[in-house]
């Protein structure tokens, strides 16, 4: 298989485990894999976090940030404070589920990444952050 074929099937199945692993994971907070993301990004900025900022940090548009908040609002795990550009904050119950799923990612991504030194996991974790400003640059400007 050539370099792309590695690359991009890597990259699925990374992203199609992490979610099966998310998705059941979740389901007794009757949540869905995806909202393990929002959950751990607010449990690390308990100040709160903007719609804006969550897009920012998570690279989602504003319709899907919009989307999940709104689910978990109505779950009772986020409260936004304030109406325009206010805070997402996490409730007492969204704090709870919020460490719970934060220990449960923080252990799979230990236990992913089990056989890498600490070296390759530094290396692997450079390579991820050239390939990802490398890709961002050519979306906005083109391959050539």
């Amino acid at each position: 298989m050539d370099r792309f074929g590695k690359f991009m099937l890597a990259m699925s199945e990374i992203d199609r485990y992490w979610h099966r692993i998310a998705a059941k994971e979740l389901s007794r907070f009757h949540l869905k894999g995806p909202h393990a993301i929002y959950l751990v990004a607010l449990n690390n900025h308990p100040e709160g976090l903007t719609g804006p900022d969550l897009s920012k940090l998570l690279g989602k548009d504003k319709a899907d940030i919009s989307r999940m908040m709104a689910i978990l609002e109505k779950r009772g795990l986020v409260l936004k404070d304030g109406e325009y550009r206010g805070l997402y904050v996490l409730t007492k119950e969204g704090k709870e589920i919020s460490d719970i799923v934060s220990r449960k990612a923080e252990t799979a991504v230990d236990k992913a990444g089990a056989d890498l030194s600490d070296a390759e996991r530094d290396s692997l974790y450079k390579s991820l952050d050239s390939i990802v400003r490398n890709l961002s640059r050519m979306n906005k400007e083109g391959i050539l």
